[in-house]
């Protein structure tokens, strides 16, 4: 797939809505682990659709599993919402993304990130997509 057709985290901005960000939970889980509180296995555990979705679907990020310090980690979206299916939709593109953001109905978007090799994985962020973020279209 072109980078062009990708989907990346960054084009999720929503407007009027919170966006939770879980970094520092993140920093706390890996500080733990590094500090030997926590075994590998107790964190490589990620499902393997998952796995799965991040190999096929993934955008890969710039950084680096920080468990097994490898592999680079992968970017998964999933939307959950009215009217979508109870397991969410999995989102790879940019126009899939953009075509969810102008839908009048409020939806919400999970960012998580896998490592493919390890299977360590972590919510990142919780984005507000459609809405009150949806942009109505100009006429005349």
């Amino acid at each position: 797939m072109s980078s062009q057709g990708q989907f990346s985290a960054g084009a999720l901005r929503g407007a009027g809505r919170g966006v939770v960000d879980h970094r520092l939970a993140r920093r706390h889980l890996v500080n733990e682990f590094r500090r030997g509180r926590l075994r590998q296995d107790q964190v490589c555990d990620a499902h393997p659709e998952l796995i799965r979705a991040a190999r096929n679907l993934g955008t890969e990020s710039r950084s680096t599993c920080p468990i097994c310090q490898e592999a680079k980690l992968r970017l998964v979206t999933y939307v959950f919402g009215s009217r979508l299916p109870s397991h969410g939709r999995c989102v790879s593109t940019a126009k899939e993304m953009a075509a969810l953001n102008q839908r009048s109905d409020d939806l919400t978007a999970y960012v998580v990130e896998a490592c493919v090799e390890c299977r360590w994985h972590h919510l990142l962020r919780v984005l507000p997509v459609g809405g009150r973020t949806a942009r109505t279209p100009r006429t005349g």
